[in-house]
């Protein structure tokens, strides 16, 4: 197995959006933001090269959206998905399972593009399985208002009109050394993967843990649909990630790549950031 990072470009939101209640004078010492409070976040994806299988974890923001659209986002970098996966030696159509975490536009834009003359939305991965979670597709398809805006309908209902959707029912394996598991907290039915690799293990945050800077219990996005939900599962999961040592993989910090925990006098807290080579070596 080899592990490869695809990087697809950074955006900015509001870090009071990002930091939920925990005050900027606090924050700001662990994350930088501009004057206008925002801060620059990663689009980071993770690709799984297991034999014949090509696996890539959510994929960016796309760029099928108007340009109104991403100048609510500030998008900026010089990594794209397509980009990447060439520094990589791969292209789209080398891909055979793409893993959405969940259906937000900054985690699954990419997984959907224009066809040729632009009529249509196809899949951007023609020969590629699709995973997410069945609680995850109900919800995100028949959105609450609060989160309606992040689900955008080219960005999901095209995987299932060409029949490449795969739904999760429970935790538990999906694909050789894969096995996801759900949390409820940030949205409904959220899938993480866990990647054996080796005697380590791998575990892609998404939006569990979008950075290093979130890993004192209180630091909870405002994003989160259910944040009592997520203090209690990030809480937990912490908890497992010192004991068991697994190293985290960080899609929004454009800081660190990966991290490892410890348990301390104030709980669990950052033992070390480092990048995923180093972390798998």
């Amino acid at each position: 197995m080899k592990l490869h990072v695809i990087n697809t470009g950074n955006l900015k939101l509001d870090g009071g959006a990002m930091f939920g209640v925990v005050p900027k004078v606090m924050w700001s010492k662990l994350y930088p933001c501009d004057e206008n409070n925002l801060c620059n976040w990663s689009m980071r994806c993770l690709l799984v090269e297991d034999g014949e299988r090509k696996i890539l974890i959510d994929c960016g923001i796309g760029d099928k959206q108007s340009e109104k659209f991403f100048s609510n986002y500030y998008l900026n970098g010089d990594d794209s998905l397509d980009k990447s996966l060439a520094a990589a030696g791969f292209t789209a159509d080398d891909i055979t399972d793409v893993i959405l975490t969940h259906l937000h536009f900054d985690h699954c834009g990419g997984a959907v593009k224009w066809n040729e003359d632009r009529t249509a939305y196809i899949p951007a991965f023609k020969n590629a399985a699709y995973w997410t979670s069945r609680r995850h597709w109900d919800w995100a398809t028949n959105p609450n208002n609060r989160e309606k805006a992040s689900f955008l309908k080219e960005n999901i209902l095209p995987l299932k009109e060409n029949g490449k959707l795969n739904l999760v029912e429970s935790d538990g394996g999906i694909l050789p050394g894969i096995s996801l598991r759900m949390f409820h907290g940030h949205t409904e039915g959220q899938v993480i993967p866990h990647i054996r690799y080796g005697d380590k293990t791998i575990v892609y945050m998404a939006d569990l843990l979008p950075s290093a800077a979130h890993i004192p219990l209180p630091y909870v996005m405002s994003y989160d649909t259910r944040p009592l939900i997520t203090l209690d599962e990030k809480e937990a999961f912490m908890k497992e990630a010192a004991e068991n040592g697994y190293i985290l993989f960080l899609e929004h910090d454009i800081l660190h790549e990966c991290c490892t925990v410890q348990e301390t006098e104030k709980g669990v807290r950052l033992k070390e950031a480092l990048p995923l080579a180093a972390a798998i070596s």
